[in-house]
């Protein structure tokens, strides 16, 4: 259970749910990743307007480029693509806005996405394909169908997610080379 403080100054007392998700025989780099604590070599920050889905995807598009440019693999890059593009279009369509950030180490790619938006209630739910909570303007841009979380999921090698109604969300993504 956690707190959040709101602008008028009130608590508001919140269920905080978290969600991970970890592909077979990688527990233990993922583990070791967390426990070692290493500096990465490059870091890449973007913010993410909400409703804007112009910008939306522009954070991945960079961060394929970046990791194309150093050698990594098709597979890998085309991974990383789809993972933060899914990551990227739900803050733009389901908050107020956010942040990406994508730290590339020696082997592994760890993203991180914020955002400023009212939450998910319902972890386990949200990753069910074709759930979704877009509202109609997400839905006339041709978003929103649900398939989100679960794409991430999908081509990662362990996802993160801790969120609570009316309260910021966290997204973090892994992806080894």
């Amino acid at each position: 259970m956690g707190y959040y403080i709101m602008q008028d100054s009130a608590v508001a007392e919140f269920e905080m749910s978290e969600y991970w998700y970890i592909k077979p025989d990688f527990e233990e780099k993922v583990q070791d990743f967390f426990a070692q604590k290493r500096e990465p070599e490059v870091v890449l920050e973007l913010d993410i307007p909400g409703k804007d889905f112009n910008i939306a995807g522009k954070g991945s598009s960079e961060l394929k480029n970046l990791l194309k440019r150093l050698g990594v693999d098709s597979e890998i890059l085309r991974r990383i693509a789809v993972a933060g593009y899914e990551a990227e279009i739900n803050v733009a369509a389901h908050s107020q806005g956010g942040k990406m950030i994508s730290n590339v180490f020696d082997n592994l790619i760890y993203m991180q996405f914020m955002d400023n938006g009212p939450g998910i209630s319902n972890i386990q739910q949200a990753m069910t394909p074709g759930f979704s909570t877009a509202d109609d303007l997400v839905r006339e841009l041709g978003f929103g169908a649900g398939l989100g979380l679960p794409n991430i999921q999908k081509n990662s090698d362990a996802l993160h997610i801790t969120s609570a109604l009316n309260s910021p969300t966290l997204v973090e993504i892994i992806i080894f080379f």
